[in-house]
């Protein structure tokens, strides 16, 4: 149902996200893992996952442990020392840096799957914020663990490198999303590729809960908040997106894929994800 006024924190009350699909894992590996980790969705997609098989078929897999997080609490503060790998395996992180005293710079969104902490293994401590969106958890291993295992299995250093890679790709993605493309652009780019990652891990992409409030979304897209409230009214009077308390519908996605490359005709240019 299009909710007839402008896009406000108070918009974005609304039910829980439904928890994730679990897929059941077939044959011998499954007495190799833990009983959450055989049952879980995120198997197949999961750091710590493939180091426990791996880790068990040599005798020595790492110990991984969760850890429970109410809403607006931290995993981890700017200048903690680093010790572990974090798996997102339930709720929503952001990630910030204070940039002055009393205001904050979003610099990423992490949900279920994703991995967190990595920017602490260079200097040995954390040069960001992790603060849970909601009630969240997530899957640690102590990074002297992987380091033990990496050094004999050629395997797990690629998947390792990987997912580091991935996240410095991610990193300039977001740098060129701000830097060539209008506000509109970049909001229609932010909505599209939580679609992605919805997607990917088995839920509906087109309607979701955004778990971040509007002045989030316009510190990690450079833009105020209140820019944020006026374009997804622009969106909804448009008919591209539906907005019912926190949950979102995109009923249009190629209407919002031609917001980002309308301006490039010809094919010449790329969305970019960020």
């Amino acid at each position: 149902m299009t909710v007839n006024h402008s896009a406000t924190d108070e918009d974005f009350e609304g039910d829980p996200r439904p928890e994730a699909p679990l897929r059941y894992v077939m044959g011998a590996d499954v007495l190799r893992l833990p009983t959450n980790c055989s049952i879980c969705g995120l198997r197949e997609a999961c750091l710590p996952c493939d180091l426990m098989l791996a880790g068990a078929g040599h005798g020595k897999g790492p110990v991984i442990s969760d850890r429970r997080l109410r809403r607006g609490e931290s995993l981890y503060r700017a200048g903690d020392a680093f010790a572990c790998l974090y798996t997102v395996r339930s709720g929503f992180f952001k990630t910030v840096q204070i940039v002055e005293v009393g205001r904050e710079q979003v610099i990423g969104f992490h949900m279920a799957g994703d991995m967190l902490g990595a920017d602490g293994i260079g200097s040995e401590a954390h040069g960001c914020d992790a603060i849970a969106l909601e009630d969240s958890g997530v899957c640690m291993i102590p990074y002297s663990q992987i380091e033990s295992l990496v050094r004999s299995m050629q395997g797990l250093r690629h998947r390792l490198q990987r997912a580091m890679s991935d996240e410095i790709v991610r990193e300039h993605n977001v740098m060129l999303l701000l830097g060539t493309r209008s506000a509109e652009e970049r909001l229609a780019a932010f909505l599209l590729n939580l679609s992605e990652r919805f997607a990917a891990r088995g839920y509906s992409p087109a309607e979701f809960i955004l778990r971040m409030t509007r002045d989030e979304i316009g510190s990690y897209l450079g833009m105020k908040g209140e820019t944020v409230c006026r374009i997804f009214a622009k969106f909804r009077e448009q008919g591209l997106i539906s907005v019912q308390n926190k949950r979102i519908r995109i009923p249009d996605v190629a209407g919002l894929k031609h917001c980002i490359n309308r301006k490039y005709d010809g094919g010449t240019k790329r969305m970019t994800r960020p």
